[in-house]
């Protein structure tokens, strides 16, 4: 009986990940993401703000911020991907859509104004330990997005995501 559950449970796990990466709508999401993270590194790298190879990983797969923005690309492409297969007046276009505003009322409201305080606490820790008063070690700043670099990302989901949902 255990022996049956255990192998019910690999199967059931190669077979949900094997649909997981057929899904056209998942793929077009880590497209646009991983896409967006791309042009994110190749600025980095022609800017000259990435200095090492693991400055370049975390640039192309983990750091947040900049142009353009990863996360408004993915929710872009997932509502485009979705109101395409589902209809616009479906309830799970509405779900995604609503997630997509969301991530960018995210991205330029709270995120952003959060990047902004770093800033200032930056400035302030610096001329503390300018003045010896304290010892301070940086926070990052870059947290939120400017809005030309989220609707670069709206752009690059929506084609992306219309590109997927047509063929």
């Amino acid at each position: 009986m255990v022996f049956a559950l255990k192998s019910s449970i690999m199967f059931f796990g190669k077979k949900v990940f094997a649909e997981l990466f057929s899904n056209p709508v998942f793929l077009a999401c880590i497209f646009s993401w991983f896409s967006a993270q791309f042009i994110k590194t190749i600025i980095g790298l022609f800017s000259g703000k990435i200095h090492s190879l693991k400055a370049l990983a975390e640039s192309l797969f983990w750091r947040t911020g900049g142009f353009p923005s990863s996360h408004t690309a993915l929710v872009t492409t997932l509502a485009t991907c979705v109101g395409f297969r589902s209809g616009v007046s479906s309830d799970v276009f509405m779900l995604s859509f609503c997630f997509l505003m969301v991530t960018i009322r995210d991205a330029l409201g709270v995120r952003r104004a959060s990047g902004l305080q770093a800033k200032k606490l930056n400035e302030l820790g610096n001329e503390l330990s300018d003045k010896k008063m304290i010892s301070y070690k940086p926070i990052k700043e870059i947290l939120g997005h400017r809005p030309m670099e989220v609707a670069f990302g709206a752009i690059l989901g929506f084609f992306i995501g219309l590109g997927f949902a047509v063929l």
